[in-house]
């Protein structure tokens, strides 16, 4: 069980140390130009950036209900499913178009670990 509970912190943080921080970068030039380059309306990347940032700390806030941390999952799956499609559909099959990729792989080991730790809580 603490083995579960140190993968799920340390794979959460990073989730959310990459969705959080994006607020930080909302105005940024290589932001703004990145969803140029995906023909992208600027109201569109302001408002995935704010959500992408509340999924974030609701997956890393331990008072929030499971059911509610379950659909931040979802949600921010995706959103990293998406931009594999997005980089795909522009760029076509070039190895930066899968980078997203990791950040799923991250947040799946991260809903993995939560489900593990939620599912032994009950018993």
């Amino acid at each position: 069980m603490k083995k579960t509970k140190l993968i799920f912190w340390i794979s959460t943080g990073l989730i959310a140390l990459l969705n959080i921080s994006g607020l930080f970068f909302l105005n940024s030039p290589q932001a703004q130009e990145g969803m140029k380059h995906l023909g992208l309306p600027n109201w569109f990347h302001m408002e995935l950036t704010i959500g992408k940032c509340i999924g974030g700390l609701i997956i890393i806030i331990p008072l929030i209900p499971p059911r509610i941390r379950e659909w931040a999952y979802v949600g921010l799956g995706i959103d990293t499913l998406s931009a594999i499609i997005a980089l795909v559909a522009v760029d076509g099959f070039v190895p930066m178009s899968f980078s997203p990729l990791i950040a799923f792989i991250i947040l799946m080991i991260s809903y993995i670990s939560f489900r593990k730790i939620t599912s032994n809580q009950k018993a």
